[in-house]
């Protein structure tokens, strides 16, 4: 790590959930891709993470501590990384960071964080609990 470079500015060292291509259609009035188009990927990249650790659906339900670092650009590429931060018993806190890659460099800048909430649902639509991680040691107890 360089001088310049903070704990932040580290790629995550595991694959994307969601990766994608700004494109043309994705920007704002300014030219910059759109915040709703970036957040909307990151509720992709958690509705996977979420629907996978409680083994069916899920629906988003609150988005907190939104921070957008640095502007994307058409072409870049965006990564989007998720990490399950709180398994409550029908509900999942999963923080997301998404990075960019330039078409022609390898350099990744991160341009964006959210954590995102869900809840697990049942097959008529209400919560239902999430059965317990057996490599968590708090959910063994």
């Amino acid at each position: 790590m360089t001088s310049k470079e903070t704990a932040t500015d580290i790629l995550p060292d595991r694959q994307p959930s969601v990766r994608a291509v700004a494109m043309p259609s994705d920007t704002n009035p300014s030219g910059d891709i759109f915040g709703g188009w970036l957040m909307s990927q990151m509720d992709l990249a958690a509705g996977t993470a979420a629907a996978r650790r409680a083994k069916g659906r899920t629906a988003t339900v609150f988005v907190d501590t939104m921070s957008f670092l640095r502007p994307v650009h058409v072409g870049d590429e965006v990564s989007f990384f998720t990490e399950i931060i709180h398994t409550g018993r029908t509900s999942l806190r999963i923080n997301v960071e998404a990075w960019r890659q330039t078409r022609f460099a390898e350099t990744s800048d991160k341009v964006t964080e959210g954590v995102f909430t869900f809840v697990a649902l049942d097959d008529e639509g209400r919560p239902r609990p999430i059965d317990p991680d057996p490599q968590d040691p708090v959910s063994k107890a």
